[in-house]
């Protein structure tokens, strides 16, 4: 592959991340073990997650589950409840799998190889390039947001990092830096200087080790590096929560697959293409959940959340329904809505939509 005819000498680069990182990085648990398994744990949450916000979720997923055959042996639920409030909850599931196929194939062990670790589930390249570097020094590099964003600065590389065959061009690059000698504390480093140091709006460049070399810094480009296409616009639906209560009781069902928030709990759901319910829509698909309206409570008022995920905008309304009477057998079968009192509640996984609204109503 070519780059920039002024990039700098790829062991210089080594050098200067290697020299930089041990007096500046992070205090972090994760770095501080060998184990796969919690090397594993840490990359799964950290995926599209800052660290900020993961690392009180691995302090409590590590002393939740210790080991991996602790999470395999958990209730899905119990998995994603844990897990409630970092969102792709894709990655929950396919962690519990994942845990499972480790017990299950592997007798409890983690492949001890980077092809390896790429037969189990959920686990991508750059895990399985992390995992294998920290945890048994294979020399191979790890390409994350961070690594992208720090070789296509230094090195002057204008690929889209949005467009799949970018991923060969910065491969390659990575793997001839990354030293045979000190592949995880490479890998770490790398990582860490794209973190704190080459951050994306406001890279600490006055006081960067690699300024001297760095094409972006030299050209002026430094905000124009890495180069990334955008995103499709999000596309905003419209939820209308049926909260159905009867007593100190509220009704809830399991979300099935094939849509946002699989395996979560939330409430009956008509879904429109409009912001507006109007009454007589409410009524009628109360009636259809086979639920009998109570006429002597007085009406109470309608509360609106939005809830912007990556690919789209849920703008819900939570319509309050008090139920004369317990939904009939028949059509708890027929809707996979069960009663559940405020204990139960908080044990369920819910998406934070449902979980800000419940923690706002008394029950």
């Amino acid at each position: 592959m070519t780059f920039s005819s002024t990039a700098p000498d790829q062991v210089w680069f080594a050098g200067a991340l290697l020299n930089w990182y041990p007096r500046h990085r992070r205090d972090l648990p994760w770095r501080h073990t060998r184990d796969p398994y919690a090397i594993w744990l840490s990359e799964v949450i950290l995926q599209q997650t800052r660290v900020k916000q993961g690392l009180p979720y691995y302090l409590d997923f590590i002393t939740s589950y210790p080991t991996v055959h602790d999470l395999a042996a958990a209730p899905q639920d119990e998995v994603l409840r844990h897990w409630q409030g970092l969102g792709y909850y894709s990655r929950a599931r396919n962690m519990h799998h994942t845990a499972q196929q480790v017990v299950q194939e592997y007798g409890g062990q983690f492949p001890g190889s980077y092809a390896e670790l790429l037969k189990l589930r959920g686990v991508g390249q750059y895990t399985a390039a992390a995992i294998a570097s920290f945890a048994y020094d294979e020399q191979v590099a790890v390409l994350d947001g961070n690594v992208y964003r720090v070789l296509a600065r230094v090195f002057g590389l204008t690929q889209d990092i949005a467009a799949p065959a970018s991923r060969k061009v910065f491969q390659q690059l990575a793997d001839t830096l990354i030293p045979a000698e000190h592949p995880a504390e490479f890998n770490q480093a790398i990582m860490e200087f794209g973190a704190i140091q080459c951050t994306p709006l406001k890279p600490d460049c006055l006081f960067c080790p690699l300024q001297s070399q760095c094409y972006a810094f030299q050209h002026g480009m430094v905000q124009e590096l890495p180069v990334k296409s955008k995103a499709k616009a999000a596309r905003t639906r419209y939820f209308h929560y049926l909260v159905l209560r009867h007593e100190n009781t509220l009704y809830l069902r399991k979300r099935g697959p094939k849509d946002i928030w699989e395996g979560l709990y939330d409430f009956a759901l008509h879904e429109d293409d409009t912001a507006e319910l109007p009454a007589t829509a409410l009524v009628e698909a109360v009636g259809k959940l086979g639920g009998k309206l109570a006429t002597n409570r007085a009406e109470e008022p309608v509360r609106s959340l939005r809830h912007v995920l990556s690919h789209q905008k849920v703008e819900a309304k939570f319509h309050p329904v008090w139920l004369a009477e317990p939904l009939p057998s028949a059509a708890l079968s027929s809707t996979g809505l069960q009663p559940y009192q405020a204990a139960e509640i908080e044990e369920l996984p819910k998406p934070m939509l449902i979980a800000n609204y419940i923690s706002n109503i008394s029950i």
